[in-house]
């Protein structure tokens, strides 16, 4: 009996062990096998557009009919076309860059809405004899779902399989229409210029835009000349500042309420290929644009419009970058400008870029431990908790557009602050995937753009002029954690030297990112104030009425 026993056990255990090997023989089949997923068939009606295009094709998913594509938004997938034809296929499979997920083949089954859009690309020939490709901006601020020119379909419920392998047909069909001009009124007028500098660099016709908001007064005065009050920021669309034309709004009324500061301010419009501002600066792969905003379109503008014309008499300010823009340019054009109201400026010093150190950090999205990876965040509440992370921001701009043209905040910074790679587009300071710093690139960036070590390197030549010139303004809880390199800047700053710096840091106490001391017109008397204090005594000063 034990004898049986023990032969009835060998057999199952021999059943057992070949049913194993069968199964491992199915799943190893299986996972060798194609597998199949949904794709889409991306195609442009001729009807709206006739010749071949180059771009970005992004696919849209979403569970709904709206779709709001970001760091942590609805899916986005996206894949280069190059001399795409009307009716051509490009086929988005498993293959296109996603985010947050990071390919179709890991969508799961159900229903969704989909829709294509084109980002269309313009060939530069530039003058340093690199050819890149790269969306022109349209007048509407570097943005792909505003772009005139740019296509789209009509959003379309599909139902996804991943084991059938459909392939969806979608059709870019529409297209996005001109912007209407701009007006002139009576306080706000327009200016377009083609930059000579530019359009050199660039290698096809360049422009910069400026919008002049005319103080009370200006035609009923007219012999005065003002100063100026040069605003900084994102692509303005029209506006110089918050100005409102509605008189009953509380911008009109300030600006022109009796014995307010009379200037003309001032916002640029200098939305490049890479973002919807160039970052107001000279850069090897955004251009000359400091160059060309101080020798061309402030000089234009200074004629144009009546200016005083001298550095004590321009004034800059601007928060986040415009913060760093205004910042930038009193630096490094410090016979240029007579003092600079800056809030909550980009980085300022690469230790703290954002949260990352460039020059002792090994990776920007995470901080490695023996045992433990624990991601960066890129945006946080005033409360602390993260909004996202730095690895997801730079993951969506690299799938709404690798080489660094998403037209995002991490395309325009590397842009401007770092080298130009073989390829033509920008050496980034990291691998947009891994995170991995280039030690190389962001060393060539240092005595650059890093504001705080161009400051201690050229303070001994440049510190007589920006002495008493220099306000920077941050909240303590800014969301992108920008206040960290302000202290950083500001250590430094109290260390200098002859001449002392002379100026001022303020901080807000759970401030958030766009945090000001400044209630009401307080900013613009106290600008008016310093430019009477710095005065020449053989100014008029019959701007003050």
């Amino acid at each position: 009996m034990k004898d049986g026993m023990s032969g009835f056990s060998e057999r199952i255990r021999c059943r057992l062990a070949l049913l194993l090997v069968l199964l491992l023989v199915s799943v190893t089949a299986w996972a060798a096998a194609p597998q199949a997923y949904m794709k889409f068939e991306v195609t442009i009606d001729p009807s709206v557009r006739t010749e071949a295009a180059d771009g970005r094709v992004l696919l849209l998913l979403s569970r709904t009919d709206r779709f709001d594509p970001g760091p942590t938004g609805t899916p986005v997938f996206g894949l280069n076309v190059d001399g795409l034809k009307p009716g051509v296929k490009a086929i988005v499979d498993e293959k296109a860059v996603g985010h947050p997920v990071r390919s179709l083949r890991d969508i799961p089954p159900g229903e969704y809405f989909v829709q294509a859009w084109l980002n269309v690309y313009t060939t530069f020939r530039r003058g340093d004899g690199k050819v890149v490709k790269l969306h022109q901006d349209q007048g509407e601020g570097q943005n792909w779902r505003r772009s005139p020119g740019n296509l789209y379909s009509e959003p379309k419920k599909v139902t996804f399989e991943k084991a059938k392998g459909a392939t969806v047909p979608v059709v870019l069909n529409k297209v996005v229409p001109p912007i209407p001009p701009y007006e002139d009124t009576k306080w706000l007028k327009h200016v377009r210029i083609q930059s000579r500098l530019l359009t050199e660099f660039w290698g096809r016709p360049m422009y910069l835009g400026a919008n002049v908001l005319l103080p009370k007064g200006y035609v009923e005065h007219p012999d005065v000349r003002y100063p100026v009050h040069y605003v900084q920021g994102h692509f303005p669309r029209g506006r110089a500042g918050r100005f409102s034309e509605d008189e009953t709004s509380p911008s009109f009324k300030l600006w022109t309420a009796d014995g307010a500061p009379r200037f003309i301010q001032v916002t640029f419009e200098h939305a490049c290929p890479y973002y919807d501002d160039s970052y107001g600066v000279n850069s090897d792969n955004a251009g000359p644009y400091g160059d060309a905003l101080t020798a061309e379109l402030i000089p234009h503008i200074e004629k144009t419009f009546r200016a005083i014309g001298e550095p004590w008499a321009r004034v800059l300010s601007g928060g986040s970058t415009g913060g760093w823009i205004s910042l930038a340019l009193q630096i490094f054009y410090p016979d240029m400008f007579g003092g600079v109201w800056s809030f909550c400026p980009d980085p300022v010093d690469f230790r703290k870029y954002q949260i990352v150190d460039l020059y002792g950090d090994n990776n920007a999205y995470y901080i490695d431990g023996e045992w433990t990876r624990v991601p960066r965040g890129g945006e946080r509440r005033t409360d602390g908790n993260l909004v996202y992370t730095m690895e997801q921001e730079n993951l969506y701009e690299e799938a709404t557009g690798d080489r660094y043209r998403s037209g995002g905040q991490w395309a325009i910074w590397n842009a401007v602050f770092a080298p130009v790679a073989e390829d033509g587009y920008p050496k980034a300071f990291w691998d947009p995937l891994t995170g991995e710093i280039d030690k190389a690139a962001v060393e060539w960036a240092r005595e650059r753009y890093d504001l705080r070590v161009y400051l201690e390197k050229n303070w001994p030549a440049i510190g007589p002029k920006l002495a008493g010139k220099i306000r920077v303004y941050v909240g303590r809880m800014d969301n992108f954690y920008l206040n960290e390199a302000c202290y950083l800047l500001e250590a430094s700053l109290a260390a200098a030297t002859d001449p002392p710096y002379g100026g001022e840091f303020r901080y807000g106490d759970r401030g958030a990112h766009g945090w000001s001391p400044f209630q009401g017109d307080e900013m613009l008397r106290a600008m008016a104030a310093h430019i009477e204090k710095n005065a020449p005594p053989s100014a008029k000063k019959d701007w003050v009425y």
